[in-house]
C-alpha cells in the first residue's frame, strides 16, 4: 500500500490539507468519483474546492419561498378566506347593551301605538306609523302638506277634524308618510322608514289591479299581452318622473334638486316609491274610485298616448260577440267611477264579469265537462255560496253563470283560441293574478305589524311563486279537469315544464272568477281556507 498523496492548501480554504489515497481526476463530475476503501491507519479527509459558496442571505432582502412550500399554500388559503368570508361588522355598542323595557313600559308603548288605535279599519290601522309623529314630522306637515293636497285635488282642511268612523281622518298622516322616500332626511327615523315602505308595498298592487280592471273593460276583445304593455307605458319606472312633474309634486320629492338635471338612477327609485305610496294612502282612505281620479286627473295618465300603445302584432280574428255595454262605445275612466251595479245584480262586479266571460259561453252548457267535472270542482271549492236573494230566479241564474265561468277557467288556450280568441282563461287569469297579489299583501300587512316593506315584498314573493300556486291546485286533484286540445293533452299531462304553468294559470283564473262573482272576501276564502296558501293548516297523515 502506497502513502497517500498530500494536496497543497486551496486558495479558497487556506490552512487545510487534503489527504487522498490515489490521485483523483477532478475534471469528472462528483457523482462519477469512486473512492477506494479507506485505510485503518490514515483517515480520509475530503474537501473539494469547485465553486465559491453562496453569500449568506441578507436581512434586508425577503426570503423567496418555493411555490410548493406549505407556508406559501397556507398563506394563500388565508387570503382566500378573507375574500370569500369577510369579517362581519359588529353592531354598535348601543344596540347590544340597551337595557330591555319592563313589562309596564312595553305594554304602554304598544297601547300608545297608532297601529292599535283603529278596530273598525284593521288594514288602515296596520299602515299607520308604529309610533306617534314627533315635532319634526309635524313641522313638515305644516310646511308642505297643503301644497300636496292642492296638487292632488283635496280640501285643505286638516283631516283629523273628521269623525272616527271615517277612514279619511288619517289621510294627513298617510300622505306625509308617502313623501318620505328612502333618500330623504326624515327616513332615518325607523317609524317613518317602515311606514313609507309598507305604504309603497301596498300601493304597487293597488295600481296594478286598478289598471287591469280598467283595460279589461276598455278593450273587451284584447288579450292580456297588449294590456300589460299598456300598463308598462303608463306606470313604467322610466315614465314616472314625468308623471310626478305633471302633478307639480317634484319639489316635495326633491326639495333641493332639479328633477330635470338628475341622473335616472338617482331620481327613478325615489319617484317610484313615492308614486306607489301615494296610491296606497289614497286606496286606504277613499277606495278604488278615487285611485282612478287621481291617476287620470291629477297625474294626467293618457291611455291613448303614443308611448302607451302596444307593439304591432298579428291579431287573431275575433268573431264572437261582446256584451252590449261594450259594443257601442269605448269606456273611459269616468264611466268606471260612475258605474254602480243595480241592487238585484247577479255578481259583485257585473261589468267586469261580462268583460271576462264572453256571451258565447252559453253554447257549452250541457256538454260532458258540465256533467262530469263541474260537480266535483264546485264541491271542492264550496260553490255555490249562500246568498240572500229576494227572487229564487236570481240565485239560479247566478249559479248557471258561475258554472260557465268555471268551465272557462279550465279551458286551456290550446283548445279554441285560434278560432275563438276569448274562449280561454287568459282574461280571468289576468285579473285573478292582480287580486291575488293584493289580497296577500293585505294579509301580510295585518299579520306583521312591525315588518318593513322590503321584508314584506320578499315574503309576498315566496308565498305566491308560480310553482307553489300550481301545486296547491294539484294537491286538490283539480288539474285532471283542465280541458286541453287532443294534440297536446299528453304532453301537458306528463311534462311538468308545460303542466306547472298551466295549473298556475287555472289557479289564478279561479281567483279572478271568485272576485267578479262574489267579491274580494271569496278570494280570501279560496286562498287561505280552501287552498291554504300560507301552509298553516294541519295536513292529513296518509297510512
Amino acid at each position: 500500500m502506497g502513502f497517500p498523496t498530500i494536496i497543497q492548501p486551496s486558495s479558497f480554504y487556506p490552512g487545510q490539507k487534503l489527504f487522498l489515497s490515489p490521485p483523483i481526476d477532478l475534471s469528472l463530475p462528483l457523482f462519477h468519483l469512486k473512492f477506494p476503501k479507506p485505510s485503518r491507519h490514515f483517515p480520509v479527509q475530503l474537501s473539494v474546492a469547485t465553486n465559491p459558496p453562496p453569500p449568506p442571505p441578507s436581512s434586508t432582502q425577503p426570503q423567496q419561498v418555493p411555490p410548493n412550500s406549505p407556508q406559501r399554500l397556507l398563506k394563500e388559503l388565508a387570503q382566500r378566506k378573507k375574500t370569500a368570508f369577510p369579517k362581519k361588522k359588529v353592531p354598535p355598542r348601543q344596540f347590544i347593551l340597551k337595557p330591555p323595557l319592563d313589562d309596564a313600559k312595553l305594554t304602554q308603548r304598544f297601547l300608545n301605538s297608532p297601529q292599535l288605535s283603529l278596530k273598525s279599519f284593521p288594514l288602515l290601522s296596520s299602515c299607520l306609523p308604529p309610533s306617534p309623529l314627533n315635532n319634526t314630522d309635524k313641522t313638515w306637515i305644516d310646511e308642505y302638506l297643503l301644497e300636496a293636497k292642492q296638487a292632488l285635488g283635496y280640501p285643505l282642511q286638516p283631516s283629523d277634524q273628521l269623525g272616527d268612523d271615517n277612514p279619511a281622518k288619517h289621510f294627513d298622516t298617510l300622505l306625509y308618510l308617502a313623501f318620505q322616500h328612502p333618500a330623504c332626511e326624515r327616513s332615518k327615523a325607523r317609524h317613518i322608514r317602515n311606514g313609507h315602505s309598507r305604504l309603497s308595498f301596498l300601493g304597487g298592487y293597488v295600481i296594478e289591479l286598478a289598471l287591469a280592471e280598467y283595460f279589461l273593460q276598455r278593450y273587451p276583445r284584447e288579450s292580456p299581452g297588449p294590456m300589460r304593455e299598456r300598463v308598462f307605458g303608463l306606470i313604467g319606472k322610466r315614465f314616472l318622473p314625468s308623471r310626478i312633474k305633471a302633478a307639480s309634486l317634484q319639489n316635495l320629492v326633491f326639495p333641493y334638486d332639479d328633477i330635470d338635471k338628475m341622473l335616472r338612477k338617482d331620481k327613478e327609485p325615489p319617484v317610484k316609491s313615492v308614486f306607489w305610496a301615494l296610491f296606497g294612502a289614497i286606496f286606504l282612505c277613499f277606495g278604488l274610485p278615487e285611485v282612478y281620479r287621481v291617476m287620470f286627473e291629477a297625474f294626467g295618465l293618457d291611455p291613448e298616448d303614443e308611448s302607451c300603445q302596444p307593439k304591432l302584432r298579428r291579431q287573431l280574428e275575433d268573431v264572437d260577440y261582446v256584451s252590449a255595454e261594450f259594443e257601442t262605445r269605448q269606456l273611459s275612466w269616468q264611466d268606471i267611477i260612475a258605474y254602480r251595479p243595480p241592487p238585484d245584480a247577479l255578481f259583485a262586479h257585473p261589468r267586469l264579469f261580462r268583460a271576462c266571460v264572453p256571451p258565447g259561453m252559453h253554447r257549452f252548457r250541457g256538454n260532458i265537462w258540465d256533467f262530469d267535472s263541474k260537480p266535483k270542482i264546485m264541491e271542492c271549492l264550496g260553490y255555490p255560496r249562500p246568498t240572500n236573494d229576494r227572487i229564487p230566479e236570481i240565485t239560479e241564474a247566478r249559479n248557471i253563470e258561475l258554472g260557465l265561468g268555471l268551465q272557462l277557467c279550465f279551458l286551456h288556450p290550446s283548445k279554441y283560441k285560434f278560432e275563438h280568441p276569448r274562449f280561454c282563461f287568459e282574461r280571468l287569469e289576468y285579473v285573478g293574478q292582480k287580486i291575488q297579489d293584493l289580497v296577500m299583501a293585505e294579509r301580510l300587512l295585518m299579520k306583521h305589524l312591525d315588518a318593513p316593506g322590503r321584508w314584506l315584498h320578499e315574503k309576498h314573493r315566496r308565498l305566491l311563486m308560480n310553482k307553489f300556486c300550481g301545486r296547491y291546485l294539484r294537491d286538490r286533484h283539480l288539474h285532471h279537469h283542465i280541458i286541453y286540445d287532443e294534440t297536446v293533452q299528453d304532453r301537458f299531462e306528463h311534462n311538468r315544464k308545460l303542466r306547472n304553468p298551466a295549473t298556475t294559470a287555472v289557479q289564478q283564473a279561479m281567483h279572478g272568477l271568485a272576485y267578479t262573482v262574489y267579491g274580494k272576501p271569496d278570494v280570501r276564502r279560496l286562498m287561505f281556507e280552501v287552498f291554504d296558501f300560507e301552509q298553516i293548516q294541519p295536513k292529513e297523515v296518509k297510512n
